[in-house]
């Protein structure tokens, strides 16, 4: 408007024959017809303290002349004649209004340390939901083991320096004579099992091969989800093949498992399935847990298990380590897909557990 005073503290000057005022003399030399919208107008809404913004669509005009003036504020301006083109239907200039609303978030934080100072930085508990805490439960930084635990000690390696060697590490022999992370402490691949340094062996904690032992290292915080109750995500960005954290709790035999019910979103099946045997177990963080428990299901998710093998050589019981399977950034949530083939309990055999993450591919089913 040939730098009107009134919008954005402008300083009146010449208009010039570019952008809208071009498109119109374009519009003109080659005879294209224009649309006409009449009328916009930004009012506050009856019921809300948004924005009502008002349409009026009033057809095609063709661009017949233009001229300057002088504007109000002594500046040149640019103005054109617009002629409706004959034949359209008659319009009855009824207003469109589309109100935006803006998006309220009053996030509070509800809890100061969801990990009650055992985790070497706060996590807060935030909700934008309702007013609600996460329901209590005894935070706990390693698994406990039931009477059914009675593995032998795993062997360690003899290296004196930070393994460097991976083809005389011990440890890494059983990797396939390689280190599985990388000199940032990423996982560089999944394998069905990774052996790491641990407390037999005689490599110093600076080890790249103890990866996933120093905790959480991530500004984790639990946040309230809309459907899908409480969930975590990270503050800092996190890079691809990061570890996260743990998955603890009580570790106890299947059979077990199936007796809690009640507890299926925190049981998480480290053995064969489904059976009469005694030779599967499961991890309960319904009691004990970490900030594992609240990480959700997905179809489509971020995080992936690995199972990990250092104090022991328990196949059948490895430690559950949740890694980056993608770049992850800040206040996204992170999910892992559970792989919930079934959920047992005594009286029904199988049931079926239901999914609710909504990610592209959901099946709706944790199958």
């Amino acid at each position: 408007m040939g730098g009107n005073p009134k919008v954005a503290n402008n300083k009146p000057e010449d208009q010039k024959l570019a952008r809208g005022n071009l498109a119109l003399k374009n519009s003109m030399d080659a005879r294209t017809p224009v649309r006409v919208i009449f009328g916009r107008q930004t009012l506050k809404a009856s019921n809300t303290s948004g924005e009502s913004s008002k349409y009026i669509y009033d057809g095609l005009y063709t661009v017949s002349n233009y001229w300057q003036e002088r504007g109000p504020y002594g500046k040149i301006v640019y103005m054109f004649r617009l002629n409706r083109i004959p034949g359209q239907p008659k319009l009855t200039r009824k207003i469109e209004s589309k109100v935006k609303k803006p998006k309220a978030c009053f996030e509070r934080c509800v809890l100061d340390d969801v990990s009650q100072g055992k985790e070497k930085m706060p996590m807060r508990a935030m909700n934008a939901v309702d007013n609600a805490k996460p329901p209590p439960f005894t935070y706990i930084t390693s698994m406990i083991y039931t009477e059914c635990y009675d593995p032998s000690m795993l062997s360690g390696c003899n290296c004196i320096d930070e393994c460097s060697d991976s083809k005389k590490c011990s440890c890494a022999v059983k990797n396939g004579d390689e280190i599985p992370f990388n000199n940032s402490g990423a996982i560089i691949k999944s394998n069905p099992i990774v052996y790491e340094c641990g407390p037999s062996c005689k490599c110093p904690p600076s080890c790249r091969n103890r990866s996933s032992q120093r905790g959480v290292r991530y500004q984790l915080e639990v946040f309230k989800t809309e459907s899908t109750g409480w969930g975590v995500r990270s503050r800092n960005f996190i890079s691809s093949g990061s570890f996260v954290c743990e998955y603890v709790g009580e570790l106890i035999r299947e059979k077990e498992a199936k007796e809690r019910t009640g507890r299926d979103e925190y049981l998480y099946d480290v053995g064969n399935g489904c059976d009469d045997t005694e030779d599967s177990f499961t991890i309960d963080a319904a009691q004990y847990g970490n900030v594992g428990r609240f990480i959700n299901h997905s179809c489509s998710p971020n995080l992936y298990a690995q199972n990990v093998l250092y104090d022991h050589d328990e196949k059948r019981m490895p430690h559950i380590m949740l890694f980056a399977a993608k770049n992850i950034p800040p206040l996204r949530e992170l999910t892992c897909d559970y792989n919930m083939n079934h959920v047992c309990n005594v009286s029904d055999g199988i049931k079926m557990q239901n999914c609710c993450s909504g990610s592209p591919g959901c099946t709706g089913r944790m199958l």
